[in-house]
């Protein structure tokens, strides 16, 4: 079959479509990728050497900015672009992760009578996806919370799909990659793929008192990369990490993180215990403040409020997530959390044979 998946605008709407890719080609299906024409998505994609669409698009924004005038167009005209693509490409199916670049090629697929399924990460389903929900003939949550807010027949309940190589991961490679040859605990910190300056910053000021008891592995955002602090012994910071990721992963006894769905959920798959951090309500519309409420209430994580962020508190909860961490693994291990790869093709495989297949034009 012919399976287009589409989604965009940061890394997390890529990832779970690249934890999809390999096992769906090995399946024998045709897979091609629609995504906009410079975001995160083409050089993601690119890599992997499937054919890949571009399309024009345009931020949906939440508030008044004079820039939702000509992204107005840029949506209309990826709209066209996205209809003269199904029609030309004729899929079975489309796959969306979500981002605004997903909202076109999921209208379009639904006016075409092309079966849609569409895959929340967060607990608050975001505005693409919104948008995108009445086109969809299935809507995949990951967290349970989000269940009751679905339209019943639509609905169902999928861990987020992880890229098997995660769990491939070296130790010993991953401590070469970083430098590090001492017996320090090691600590992995990540702001998501954009990287975030509260983060970094609350690290950065507190270096050396971190240092003395961790190896550092600090994922600070391509634009955030600190030229004074390299060659600073056990600290090893990264702008964006790709295919190094699983071996820095493995390497990592703790880590300090934002609440991207995504990432919280390959910490509990890898059994990671972790402090988030989530991005305030200022700064977005809350939903990884839920996501990061809902695995502290199941014992996965702790967490520190950005408004809250300051040295007393980081080192206590750090040192309280250190002396704990059996019993967070503990709780991860009992738990459900896992891939949601096999369940996510299954359900695939299902819409496809179920679906009206038919491609107007």
């Amino acid at each position: 079959m012919k399976i287009i998946l589409t989604g965009g605008g940061t890394a997390g709407h890529v990832t779970p479509n690249l934890a999809l890719l390999p096992h769906l080609t090995a399946l024998g299906h045709e897979i091609e990728y629609i995504g906009s024409k410079t975001g995160i998505e083409h050089e993601l994609i690119k890599k992997t050497g499937i054919p890949y669409h571009g399309i024009s698009s345009g931020k949906m924004r939440r508030y008044f900015s004079f820039e939702n005038f000509a992204d107005a167009f840029r949506v209309v005209k990826g709209l066209g672009d996205a209809i003269g693509l199904m029609r030309r490409l004729k899929p079975d199916l489309v796959f969306s992760k979500g981002g605004f670049v997903s909202v076109p090629v999921v209208i379009a697929a639904g006016m075409l009578r092309i079966p849609v399924i569409i895959h929340e990460s967060d607990i608050s389903m975001g505005l693409a996806n919104k948008i995108a929900a009445p086109f969809a003939k299935k809507i995949c949550a990951v967290f349970p919370e989000t269940m009751p807010s679905l339209p019943k027949k639509k609905a169902h309940n999928i861990p987020t799909p992880i890229r098997s190589e995660l769990f491939e991961g070296s130790r010993i490679q991953g401590l070469k990659v970083c430098g590090f040859n001492d017996e320090r605990s090691v600590l992995l910190i990540m702001g998501g793929s954009l990287g975030s300056v509260a983060i970094n910053k609350a690290i950065r000021e507190n270096l050396d008192k971190l240092l003395q008891k961790y190896n550092i592995i600090h994922i600070c955002g391509a634009k955030n990369v600190d030229s004074q602090l390299e060659g600073v012994v056990g600290y090893k910071q990264f702008g964006y990490i790709d295919e190094e990721m699983p071996h820095v992963l493995a390497a990592a006894d703790i880590v300090i993180s934002r609440a991207g769905s995504n990432s919280i959920n390959e910490f509990a798959a890898l059994r990671k215990p972790n402090l988030l951090i989530p991005l305030s309500r200022k700064a977005s519309r809350g939903d990884q403040i839920l996501n990061a409420a809902s695995f502290e209430t199941r014992g996965f994580s702790m967490v520190i409020q950005e408004e809250d962020l300051n040295w007393e508190i980081l080192s206590k909860s750090l040192e309280e997530l250190y002396v704990n961490r059996g019993k967070f693994i503990a709780k991860m291990e009992k738990s459900k959390s896992q891939d949601g790869i096999v369940q996510m093709i299954q359900l695939m495989e299902e819409v496809i044979k179920s679906g009206n297949l038919a491609v107007e034009g």
